[in-house]
């Protein structure tokens, strides 16, 4: 249920809504707003009466929420989240680009490419530290040392970092030195390592799982939102098919989707879709087209070299190129 203020509503008033919320054994969940705070209840078994609140002074309205997420949904939230960073945002309109390789192989090539992509105009670089991967026996980054690669890079070239967290001990080293932490595919559905981002004051990247259904990656992100980390943004990145033209397949219309149901702000990573270089600016092109706040793009310097991915990497003057042409695919511009 959302109990609605008035708009001239007190915050005395405001504070005895919260306490009969917690009296009743729920929690009281503040949701401050353009005009006027609703007060989301959560924890609650069932539907509750909405008598037990209206007659309250300074309530106006309580709406039953239908939707099983209900901090990261509409229902709850209206206005789309914007998150802040030194000198930009993230949602509403406001376009970022991250780029960078798929992992950090050394300072020599995470400088190299850093400085690449800062030239061509991205604003947050990329690169994994710790990497997950299908095989034990493939590359699974430098850890701390490439922790310390990406401080140095944001130390040398003012780009912001994201980098993904694999487990709890990882997070809190990820969390020292990311702008944003990066929760992949993979562990979409580890719920305590998602419950732990909640509780981290970093914006926190979500990455849908291979086979999540919309459903299932908003509640996901309900476990980082309920824990009181609201600054969540969603990330799509292509689901199993029976194709084998692309590595995955890119879901395009999950964006408006997610702009229908949630406030969250959602961007697109289409080098995991993609799989294959050729792919991926079509792929980039759609996804703007189709009202994404952001592209995750995956940049190498020596492709051919990579450890990691290098056959969905752009070379970096092919990324450059499509940085021109954004303009032009996104009248409205970007940060």
């Amino acid at each position: 249920m959302l109990v609605v203020m008035d708009k001239d509503a007190t915050q005395a008033q405001i504070d005895a809504v919260v306490a009969k919320i917690e009296a009743l054994g729920f929690v009281a969940q503040p949701i401050p707003g353009g005009q006027r705070v609703a007060i989301g209840i959560l924890r609650n078994p069932g539907p509750l009466d909405p008598a037990l609140f209206v007659d309250m002074p300074g309530v106006i309205q309580a709406i039953p929420v239908s939707k099983p997420y209900k901090l990261v949904g509409r229902e709850f939230k209206r206005e789309d989240t914007i998150i802040s960073f030194p000198g930009l945002e993230l949602g509403r309109g406001r376009f970022v680009v991250m780029a960078g390789p798929c992992a950090i192989e050394s300072e020599v090539q995470a400088l190299t490419i850093a400085r690449l992509v800062k030239a061509a105009g991205a604003q947050f670089f990329r690169g994994g530290a710790f990497k997950p991967r299908t095989s034990p026996y493939s590359y699974q980054g430098m850890g701390k040392k490439g922790l310390e690669i990406l401080k140095k890079v944001r130390e040398e070239t003012g780009l912001l970092i994201i980098t993904e967290a694999v487990d709890h001990e990882s997070l809190k080293l990820v969390a020292e030195v990311a702008d944003i932490i990066q929760i992949g595919t993979r562990n979409m559905q580890n719920y305590t390592l998602l419950r732990r981002a909640g509780r981290v004051n970093k914006p926190v990247l979500l990455k849908r799982g291979m086979y999540a259904t919309l459903e299932e990656w908003l509640m996901a992100a309900e476990y980082i939102v309920s824990e009181g980390n609201s600054q969540v943004i969603l990330c799509e990145r292509g689901i199993r098919s029976f194709g084998e033209h692309a590595r995955n397949l890119l879901d395009l219309a999950i964006i408006p989707a997610v702009r229908r149901e949630s406030h969250l702000p959602v961007v697109v990573d289409p080098s995991h879709a993609a799989g294959r270089r050729d792919l991926v600016l079509p792929l980039a092109r759609a996804a703007v087209a189709a009202g994404c706040d952001g592209l995750l793009m995956e940049v190498h310097h020596e492709p051919e070299k990579a450890l990691s991915d290098g056959a969905q990497s752009l070379y970096p003057e092919q990324f450059a190129q499509f940085m021109q042409e954004l303009p032009s695919l996104r009248p409205g511009g970007w940060n």
